[in-house]
């Protein structure tokens, strides 16, 4: 959530920083809320003062013996204003509250202008495509032949965009989560988290994914619950509500979690194979900096998940995001996006967001820098690292052999009791 003092003296400097991300500020609305808040106020504070005095003039008559009937009606009427007052202001803040909501954050100015992924900058390419003496094949192609993926399945037990992972299949991706976990929280830093993989509506505000996208959440039906749609959701609302010691920071999470997501508005896109899917695993890295650590802490959240892909030998590039193509509540994104030989392109397998104030505000995560000093909003950031399914999609596209078998990277082989080729194994 932006802050409401930076609104009211920014409003068309806001308009405009968030009109290159494609948002209509609507500063007609906003002003006129924020005037009627202050009408309010103002009213309010001059009936308070005329109570206070009236409460004054009825006690010096009380002392007086003289007849204090008339003056007390006055005082009662007063104060039936003042309820009503109140309550006016309490209905203009929530509807300010409820149209600030819906404003996204507003684009650090390092941010490439743009309103589609099309304006996203590579920043880096790592490693070497791999080249092959054979047509590779697509891990929809591949695996199903190795018994390691099965889609028929999968789709009858739920429906489509559902995995179902068999024998070494099942396997890697596990290996992938302990390797992945292993790397961040053995030589990153990183402490481990185990979160509910259910969140109520109040964790969901907190991240911005409520309001404005419960379309793509999954809800318990009867409850608050929602299946998360990432790890970040219950990882960041850990310090919901609290004030934190600036002497910690910052903090950094890393937690597993299988993750459900609608995809609503998705359709039609990588019908084939788990690329995109209701219900997959990732790794999540959180964290929680002072403000003005976040930028360099968001590069190296990104070169933290770069260096998963750079053990398994994967090539792969950096872009940055631009201001259109960033999620709702970032001010500054990066994607990972690995290659894939089976689709000839590189596609997103990590992407790292530094949120600044803005999560923080709506979920209320403060620290104090120094004891005794005033307390502050934390900056908080997260990204993948990395998103499990994908990461193995890129391990059996780009290790695959002629003979159809797939050979393990070395720095998963530990993972799999030494195990060097995955080869056809009998079907479930």
């Amino acid at each position: 959530m932006l802050d409401l003092a930076y609104l009211r003296e920014n409003v068309n400097v806001a308009h405009d920083r968030l009109a290159s991300r494609g948002f209509s500020l609507d500063t007609e609305t906003f002003q006129r809320l924020d005037g009627e808040r202050k009408n309010i106020i103002v009213e309010l504070e001059r009936l308070r003062q005329v109570s206070k005095k009236g409460s004054e003039e009825l006690a010096k008559l009380a002392r007086e013996v003289k007849d204090i009937s008339e003056k007390r009606n006055q005082l009662k009427a007063v104060s039936q204003q003042i309820k009503d007052k109140e309550e006016a202001l309490r209905t203009v803040e929530e509807k300010v509250f409820q149209f600030v909501s819906t404003i996204p954050n507003l684009p650090d100015p390092a941010v490439p202008i743009g309103l589609t992924d099309e304006q996203n900058v590579e920043v880096r390419r790592v490693g070497e495509l791999p080249s092959f003496d054979f047509e590779p094949k697509a891990h929809w192609d591949l695996c199903p032949p190795l018994g390691i993926l099965d889609l028929e399945r999968a789709t009858k037990i739920t429906g489509s965009r559902f995995p179902l992972l068999a024998g070494a299949g099942a396997r890697l991706e596990r290996a992938l989560i302990n390797f992945m976990l292993d790397i961040h929280t053995k030589e990153h830093g990183y402490k481990e988290i185990v979160p509910p993989f259910m969140a109520n509506s109040n964790s969901l505000f907190g991240t911005s994914n409520l309001p404005k996208f419960e379309e793509d959440l999954f809800k318990v039906r009867d409850t608050d619950y929602y299946l998360i749609p990432t790890a970040e959701v219950p990882v960041t609302n850990i310090y919901r509500d609290d004030i934190l010691d600036g002497q910690r920071l910052p903090i950094k999470f890393a937690a597993y979690s299988p993750c459900f997501r609608s995809e609503a508005g998705s359709y039609g896109k990588d019908v084939r194979g788990i690329f995109r899917q209701h219900q997959f695993n990732k790794v999540e890295l959180v964290k929680f900096t002072r403000p003005e650590d976040s930028n360099a802490e968001l590069e190296s959240l990104v070169g933290d998940a770069e260096e998963i892909l750079k053990r398994l030998k994967l090539a792969y590039r950096v872009v940055i995001h631009s201001t259109g193509d960033m999620s709702f509540a970032a001010s500054k994104s990066y994607d990972i996006e690995v290659w894939l030989p089976g689709q000839n392109a590189y596609r997103e397998v990590s992407s790292c967001s530094n949120f600044d104030a803005f999560q923080a505000r709506r979920a209320n995560i403060k620290y104090r820098p120094r004891a005794g000093e005033k307390v502050r909003f934390v900056h908080t950031l997260n990204g993948s690292g990395l998103a499990v399914g994908r990461t193995w999609i890129a391990i059996v596209e780009n290790y695959q052999q002629k003979d159809g078998t797939v050979a393990v990277p070395g720095a998963l082989q530990p993972y799999v009791d030494g195990q060097t080729v995955i080869r056809p194994e009998s079907v479930i």
